[in-house]
């Protein structure tokens, strides 16, 4: 891996405001002939900074027009509760991302509904029902003027 050096970087900030981008204007907006470029972005990729491409959806066009941060404290601190939680949150679809967290609480989700009913129905459903949770506190977003997320 060459490393990351100024261009490497650029490629890496051109490629995160639009990984659709073809590799000739790629090539074109860092300086490097195509086939150079695209030698770099594919040792990106070999060295673990890429991770992968994806689309950037609409949730509310999609049906999710709320965004809430909830923080979620655990009673227990033993690895296997913090897994078992970590589980019931890869299987519930309203929670886009979970993170393990330091200070009062051990976890921050960003959950996306539809609307307030479906919320209310998460929190119950989901958070209530699991025995390792000992406090919840929910955010509503008002919205996000700045989201770099890919």
């Amino acid at each position: 891996m060459m490393g990351i050096d100024a261009i490497n970087h650029n490629i890496l900030q051109q490629l995160e405001r639009n990984g659709r981008i073809s590799n000739t204007d790629l090539a074109a907006r860092v300086g490097l002939s195509p086939s150079a470029c695209l030698r770099r972005v594919q040792d990106l990729e070999r060295g673990g900074y890429i991770l992968g491409y994806r689309g950037v959806l609409n949730r509310t066009k999609l049906g999710s027009a709320i965004t809430v941060f909830v923080m979620v404290g655990l009673s227990v601190h033993l690895r296997k509760d913090a897994k078992a939680f970590e589980r019931a949150m890869e299987r519930a679809p309203e929670v886009r991302e979970c993170h393990n967290i330091t200070g009062a609480v051990e976890y921050l989700l960003r959950v996306e509904v539809a609307d307030l009913e479906a919320y209310k129905a998460f929190h119950a459903d989901t958070l209530g029902t699991l025995t390792q949770v000992v406090s919840i506190t929910s955010h509503i977003s008002l919205g996000s003027p700045k989201d770099l997320r890919g």
